[in-house]
């Protein structure tokens, strides 16, 4: 049995921030990756998904520029070579990954499904190894409904699209979260016709009303949403499949049919394949593994970060928590991971980005104040003709703390930033209206 200083389970972008950590201090690594090393966000994730974005974005502002006088069309779109390039973009970065790790002295990478045998022993494959400190950064995989016939039709999923060739002529989206929206934002931009079906009333019911409903209104004009949506089967038919659904309000059923079928109802832990109830860890809803607020599960010298634990999935807040847990696992003093500092964003059009609280969250715990600027109240905005976007903040009415921070139109996720330094640091709104911001520059929004 081989033993190592600290072994990780996981060679995504979290895994592989506490392996290197482990390595440039001179500690002995295992690294175990059951798949190809860059985990879901280079492989299958944020790459993948933001690389074909990109095409979109630059698609609808294209069709968008005629409102600034300008005549301008899209001859075509190269659907193939756009998927080209994104598979050689994810193969680029993990192969970039691989040799950093191959080129890095105290790593040893097994390639195989991590299984806990006991709480210090880890076999994979044929071979066990024993691990002083384990980080489990072993993230997340599709979670698929048990919907009938769904398992009969081939269905797409965030980690199987990259297969397509050809650009479907149409598509259903199972689906009406951030992964599913992104993706319908793609397809719809390049002409694919997309029906979402999601079965609550809000899209994105975690952001602020008036954004979600912002967000519906628009998505509307290029895709056909239905809301409040059960379905009660799906089948083959001649050119694809059909997705037989029932409005929840009415009653009424009806079928809707298209040449391909996506599924995006969430994620699941995998915590199930690594077998940690033989380590004795403790697992909570959804199968995630359970850890305190420094990260540390039930047993002393195992960690669990990133998806794995099923809070903030996203890998900005990942790369935190292993830069958290590898602190605590080495020095007496803790820290503590802050979720209302970390931000999100997502990368429709229009784009929202938002920090901390909502504001129907914040008035249960403070006395609020609530301000709203439209981006055409700026030159910017104004010069951008964008008409629709706003920012809303949600501040502690006796300190001026800031306890959230919404925003719904262009370059969100940039915008966001320097409220999301501001939130990390405790600052109160003089953080950011007393230093001058560059006019008139979009940042003089928020």
């Amino acid at each position: 049995m081989k033993r190592y200083d600290v072994v990780v389970i996981g060679a995504g972008d979290v895994g592989l921030a506490v392996a290197f950590k482990a390595a440039a201090e001179e500690l002995k690594v295992a690294l175990i990756d059951k798949a190809r090393v860059g985990g879901t966000c280079v492989n299958n994730g944020c790459v993948p998904s933001k690389t074909l974005i990109h095409v979109a974005d630059r698609v609808l502002e294209i069709n968008a520029s005629a409102r600034l006088g300008i005549n301008a069309t899209i001859s075509s779109l190269d659907f193939r070579s756009v998927m080209d390039r994104t598979r050689t973009v994810v193969a680029n970065g993990t192969d970039g990954i691989k040799q950093a790790i191959e080129s890095t002295e105290n790593i040893d990478l097994y390639s195989g499904t991590a299984s806990f045998i006991d709480e210090r022993v880890i076999s994979v494959g044929k071979e066990k190894i024993r691990g002083r400190k384990i980080f489990i950064a072993s993230g997340s995989r599709p979670s698929i409904p048990p919907i009938p016939g769904l398992d009969a039709v081939p269905y797409l999923t965030n980690e199987t699209l990259l297969q397509l060739e050809e650009k479907p002529e149409s598509l259903i989206m199972i689906g009406g979260g951030y992964i599913g929206l992104e993706y319908a934002h793609f397809f719809s931009a390049v002409g694919t016709k997309v029906t979402v079906i999601e079965r609550s009333a809000r899209l994105l019911s975690f952001e602020e009303p008036e954004i979600s409903e912002l967000l519906k209104s628009e998505l509307s004009r290029r895709m056909d949403l239905r809301m409040v949506t059960g379905i009660l089967g799906v089948k083959g038919s001649a050119g694809g499949c059909t997705v037989t659904v029932k409005d929840t309000a009415t009653g009424q059923e009806t079928e809707l049919s298209a040449e391909k079928l996506m599924v995006a109802t969430g994620r699941k832990s995998n915590a199930d394949i690594l077998n940690v109830a033989n380590a004795g860890i403790e697992t909570g809803p959804g199968n995630f593994i359970t850890v305190n607020d420094q990260l540390e599960t039930n047993r002393k010298h195992i960690w669990a970060i990133g998806d794995a634990i099923g809070r903030s999935m996203f890998t900005h807040a990942g790369d935190k928590m292993a830069e958290i847990a590898w602190h605590n696992a080495t020095h007496k003093k803790k820290m503590r991971m802050d979720y209302r500092s970390v931000p999100h964003a997502v990368f429709v059009q229009p784009q929202i980005a938002s920090v901390g609280l909502t504001e129907e969250k914040a008035r249960k715990e403070y006395d609020v104040l609530v301000g709203k600027a439209m981006y055409s109240d700026t030159v910017m905005g104004e010069a951008m003709r964008e008409k629709l976007g706003f920012a809303k903040a949600i501040v502690e009415k006796n300190t001026k703390k800031i306890l959230g921070f919404h925003i719904i139109g262009p370059h969100a996720s940039i915008l966001i930033q320097e409220v999301v330094n501001a939130v990390a640091a405790g600052g109160d709104v003089s953080s950011i209206t007393g230093s001058m911001h560059t006019f008139p520059a979009l940042s003089d929004l928020i």
